[in-house]
């Protein structure tokens, strides 16, 4: 008997079984392949924009993510650097193997935490409760709850052109039971569809036609506690045992681009294409298009911006960022050849299209946890997301969630004021989603409080709060923390002639480099959120008030005595939408597409009334 099952061994099923058994938890990790722990099945790169957020987001809270990208990472550049401080983001490229095996090999070591192969037919399920799962050899697992992360692999159904095989990416089988157990429970699934592009061998390319783009120094790791990778007696310049250790630096992606001849052999092709003859039946992602999609969509564009990205220092596989596709593979051969520098260029792996089920969001807690069935939690690409980073920050509360139900503590529900992890959960749950979701910084409200950059100020107290972020760790936060506040402090007593070295500060042009009576000693980082605090000081301020403002509906919980159908004067439309969504706060009802203004002030002034009479008489049963 376990405390929380966790089926599925990818980004977001990582995530939540450490969660979980770091909290206390007795936990099993369920793979169908235990050599696929943490396999990138895409492009091996963490982060971009407010993709890099969120996986700051989840090493705050005490997540795995930004350590295991720093210790297998073979690039890294802060993207967006010319730009406000909001949309800076990190980005890195992965050696894909060093990457799936470190996950691996953290999760098998992990006390309270046992990983084992085997594939998920059913949920086991009495009186509305998951108690557990069987598997196609019949072998059932109890646990008091379930978290479902099972990525791409729901019926999953490649597509080449014309030919279609079964598999949840290439060379591993599908999951084919499972989307009917889940239907069973009460579950409304769809279908969505997703795409990865060729690889070509390293070899085959000429990179002299191709423009350099090398990594940026220092290195922008994506851990804030560097101290867990960089040990007191090391002295090297990069993490012992780490990717960039091993080669002694960083290794450059290289720009290219498509040609006329390019869009010419798509266009003279595009009804081979099962995604423009209707066999494709899932909406694939709007912001992650085909090279088809970019072709036809945008035709006044000469030319298409192509990146290549080694995958690994130990293979000569080259990711070609930008051209997914899922034409035929002669077409594929004859569509590389055209690119700028890949005119002799030799195909590894086909590129392919994937179709999967996903279930609807909004049947969903903000805990994660289903509406349909009690302890059952899902979290990743099963709720209609795109990206290992979206994957990641859902397990991570999925798991938190799983086994404070264990627990008997209340659910951790991260606000969209506080982390983009909270937006991204209040967008599936709230809005729902009929296409794969992607983070943007355009998506948070508060973005400006919100940078990649403060994480930690954000959600580490959280994170230790709930026993996740361990303590070495906290009293590290902590030290930074009191640093920042007794710099500022110093800052706006210290005067340089007639002013203060915070007003100094304040100007557009000044530096924290460029103030007299400096402290030299600081670490950048602490510099780094003294600059932004006095630079970008109204704005923040502004933005804190706008929270404020709302803090009220946000704190409303919404009574379960409410009946939406009994509400006097609700628009027929709010009505249907607040009874099938059940949001639990008016700050949530506010955001539900056909939910004005006017009728959460109805439902604020319903909830005032209090609940009808005879509900109050009715003997509470026993």
């Amino acid at each position: 008997m376990f405390d929380v099952i966790v089926v599925g061994a990818g980004h977001a099923g990582v995530e939540a079984a450490l969660a979980a058994a770091r909290m206390g938890g007795s936990t099993l990790l369920l793979t169908i392949n235990a050599d696929t722990i943490g396999q990138m099945s895409c492009n091996p790169a963490i982060g971009g924009l407010a993709k890099g957020h969120l996986a700051r987001e989840i090493d705050a809270l005490g997540g795995e993510m930004g350590k295991a990208t720093d210790m297998t990472g073979l690039q890294f550049r802060m993207l967006n650097t010319k730009k406000g401080s909001s949309v800076w983001a990190p980005r890195a490229q992965c050696d894909k193997k060093a990457y799936q095996f470190r996950l691996k090999w953290i999760c098998e070591r992990e006390p309270n935490l046992d990983v084992k192969q085997g594939q998920v037919a059913r949920i086991l399920e009495k009186d509305g409760a998951a108690y557990g799962i069987q598997t196609t050899l019949e072998v059932e697992y109890h646990g008091a709850t379930v978290v479902i992360t099972t990525g791409t692999f729901l019926r999953g159904l490649m597509h080449i052109g014309a030919n279609q095989q079964s598999g949840g990416r290439a060379g591993e089988a599908a999951a084919m039971g499972l989307s009917g157990s889940l239907k069973e429970l009460g579950l409304e699934l769809g279908r969505l569809k997703t795409g990865t592009p060729p690889r070509l061998l390293r070899r085959s390319i000429d990179f002299s036609k191709t423009e350099v783009q090398p990594g940026d120094e220092p290195v922008p790791y994506f851990t804030y506690w560097k101290d867990d990778l960089f040990h007191v007696e090391q002295s090297g310049k990069y993490p012992q045992g780490s990717i960039l250790d091993q080669i002694n630096g960083q290794l450059p992606c290289h720009i290219t681009y498509t040609t006329d001849a390019t869009a010419q052999i798509i266009r003279a092709n595009l009804h081979k294409s099962p995604m423009y003859s209707g066999v494709i039946e899932g909406v694939g992602p709007r912001y992650c298009p085909s090279i088809e999609d970019k072709i036809v969509k945008f035709p006044e564009k000469e030319r298409q911006q192509i990146f290549l990205e080694p995958e690994g220092i130990a293979t000569d596989e080259i990711y070609v960022n930008g051209f997914s596709t899922c034409l035929p593979f002669e077409v594929q051969v004859e569509m590389v050849r055209t690119i700028i520098g890949c005119e002799n260029a030799d195909i590894m792996r086909p590129a392919y299209a994937v179709e999967y089920d996903f279930a609807f969001p909004t049947q969903l807690h903000p805990s994660l946890e289903t509406k349909v069935c009690r302890n059952l939690f899902l979290a990743g690409q099963i709720n209609g997301t795109s990206g290992y980073e979206e994957a990641g920050a859902q397990g991570i509360i999925a798991g938190i969630n799983a086994i404070r139900r264990v627990q008997n503590r209340p659910p951790v529900v991260v606000r969209r004021n506080e982390a983009y992890i909270g937006v991204l959960i209040d967008d599936l749950v709230t809005k729902g989603t009929i296409e794969p979701y992607r983070m943007f910084t355009s998506r948070a409200e508060y973005r400006l409080l919100l940078r990649q950059d403060n994480a930690d100020l954000r959600l580490s107290q959280l994170g230790y709060d709930i026993g996740l972020l361990p303590e070495r760790n906290f009293k590290k936060f902590e030290i930074k923390k009191a640093a920042i506040e007794t710099e500022l402090a110093r800052l706006e007593k210290t005067r340089s002639g007639s002013e203060t070295l915070a007003r100094l500060l304040r100007r557009p042009e000044m530096t924290y480099a460029d103030l007299p009576n400096r402290d030299d000693s600081l670490p950048q980082e602490v510099i780094q959120q003294v600059e932004i605090a006095l630079k970008y000081e109204g704005y923040i301020a502004r933005q804190e008030i706008e929270v404020a403002k709302l803090k009220g509906l946000e704190d409303k919980q919404i009574p379960t005595w409410i009946d939406y159908a009994k509400v006097p004067s609700l628009r027929t439309e709010a009505r249907q939408k607040l009874a099938k969504i059940q949001p639990a706060t008016l700050g949530q009802a506010s955001r539900i597409s056909g939910v004005s203004p006017s009728d959460v002030g109805i439902l604020m002034i319903w909830m005032k009334s209090g609940p009808p009479a005879r509900e109050l008489c009715e003997p509470t049963e026993l």
